[in-house]
């Protein structure tokens, strides 16, 4: 079975930082798949921008590396690669002065200015609102502009709001795309289409038949070179504030009318609205944070966080959270969330735990009778696994066993699993933003987490050391064990 490749109207996609690491290792690979596959019109043009003097030739250069380590070598086709690297230009322009600015206007308007124009600031957060500024004064906006905020929104409320101040200044909330590339997951738009697609789960998909759901995002690299913003950040605005919650918001939500952007949208904010909120009377009974020590993965050992760091820290490397959401569909349902790095293994999942049978009509002799579990699985092998209780086949009387049915896209597609950023990157071009955040979602997401972060500070909860290659702070099992429940072990 193939996708089917629907062709994209011609467009200038500009990238801010395009000669950094996300160009590197997504947004160059992702634009070449998706002319790889026919998606892009002849005329489409990328355009690398940022302060370093580089020559188109010179980043050609730079864009063919990037397809040689981050393109499987099945996909780099000879006349493909030469194509892609045809489109691509470099400008260099700095956010802070008025240097090149006029130079990519001249190029942009050479292509026309009823074409579509998407700016990618894939940069530091810090110069967001100066180069959306930057745009506007150099008159690069026009009606069919569109501008990608990668995460993160601000680091608190306050700098959210502020930076939403500033680009609604000179976009219209319809050109501004808040991108979380985890909503451009397979498995992601697959609950969807399990909830809203099938009889099946949604009218068990509420308190009534779900036990708890829990939500893991675990990572088994370090700092990886992100010291310096990660040690400002942390797992909870790094993780939780924004990949985390759009996970919960999609679980959570109730059916929206369609699947437009805003109907979509409003239902997710409906749950953000929705959270008990988490502050200083209750937050050591509903968080934990940890920070890795020194311990070993699968490639030897490895050093703590504060090595990796070269100075002390508070910053914490491990967050988790028993969230619950004030509703009639949600009422005494807990979401158990977890993240962190150096953890034992790298993988994304959701786990839907269905309550127990009221009643079991066997005796102890068959095995234990286990509770249901749907696990949606994000990364790595993405796929949906419904666990169940089956009899074990054969003649020698009645004994149960607990089963998956097991759909893996890899295999039941037997197709290359886009990647998440291919999906996105093409929807900017299409103006379709079901899959980017609202402001509104932006600012409710952090009058959540705030007070958690205040908590914290007022309890002066220090991060828990857990030793790298584990699955996090021992007090993170005994967050959920409290409640008569355990982690879900990873396969």
């Amino acid at each position: 079975m193939t996708s089917q490749i629907i062709p994209v109207d011609p467009f200038d996609y500009v990238v801010f930082g395009g000669g950094g690491d996300l160009a590197e290792r997504k947004l160059l690979p992702a634009l070449y798949y998706r002319d790889h596959d026919g998606q892009l019109p002849a005329s489409a043009r990328i355009i690398g921008a940022s302060r370093s003097a580089t020559s188109d030739e010179d980043y050609r250069a730079f864009a063919r590396k990037a397809l040689e380590d981050h393109v499987g070598s099945d996909n780099l086709e000879a006349e493909a690669v030469e194509r892609f690297l045809s489109r691509l230009h470099y400008y260099a322009v700095d956010a802070r002065a008025e240097e090149g600015w006029d130079d990519l206007r001249q190029f942009l308007d050479d292509g026309g200015r009823d074409r579509i124009r998407a700016f990618y600031l894939a940069v530091s957060p810090s110069i967001f609102g100066d180069i959306a500024t930057k745009l506007a004064e150099k008159g690069l906006v026009t009606d069919n502009t569109r501008l990608v905020v990668e995460k993160p929104v601000g680091r608190d409320l306050k700098s959210a709001t502020e930076l939403n101040d500033v680009l609604g200044r000179h976009f219209r909330e319809d050109q501004i795309f808040r991108i979380d590339h985890y909503l451009g997951k397979e498995t992601v738009q697959n609950l969807m289409a399990l909830r809203f697609a099938n009889a099946l789960y949604e009218p068990v998909w509420n308190s009534t038949h779900i036990d708890h759901v829990q939500m893991t995002v675990a990572e088994s690299v370090g700092l990886e070179g992100r010291v310096t913003y990660y040690d400002k950040a942390g797992a909870l605005r790094d993780m939780v504030q924004n990949h985390i919650m759009q996970l919960l918001c999609l679980v959570a939500l109730e059916p929206p009318s369609s699947m437009t952007a805003d109907a979509l949208r409003d239902e997710k904010l409906k749950v953000l609205r929705a959270l008990t909120p988490i502050d200083a009377s209750n937050v050591e009974t509903r968080t934990v944070r940890g920070q890795y020590r020194a311990g070993a993965s699968k490639g030897g050992a490895v050093k703590g966080y504060a090595e990796d760091l070269g100075d002390t820290s508070d910053t914490e490397t491990f967050v988790a959270i028993k969230a619950e959401i004030g509703n009639w569909r949600w009422a005494g349902v807990p979401f158990y969330l977890r993240t962190g790095k150096r953890l034992s293994q790298r993988m994304s999942e959701i786990v839907v735990t269905f309550r127990s049978i009221p009643h079991s009509i066997f005796d102890a002799s068959v095995g234990h009778v286990q509770q249901n579990q749907l696990v949606i699985r994000l990364q790595p092998d993405e796929g949906v696994r419904q666990w169940l209780m089956i009899k074990d086949p054969g003649p020698g009387g009645m004994r149960l066993r607990h089963v998956p049915l097991d759909m893996s896209f890899a295999q039941s597609f037997r197709t290359r699993n886009p990647d998440a950023y291919e999906r996105l990157l093409m929807d900017v071009i299409r103006g379709n933003q079901t899959l980017f955040m609202r402001r509104d979602e932006v600012e409710a997401a952090w009058r959540w987490v705030d007070p958690i972060l205040k908590a914290w500070e007022q309890r002066a909860m220090k991060p828990q050391g857990y030793t790298a290659g584990t699955w996090g702070p021992s007090s993170s099992i005994a967050l959920i064990e409290r409640d008569g429940r355990t982690w879900h072990e990873p396969e």
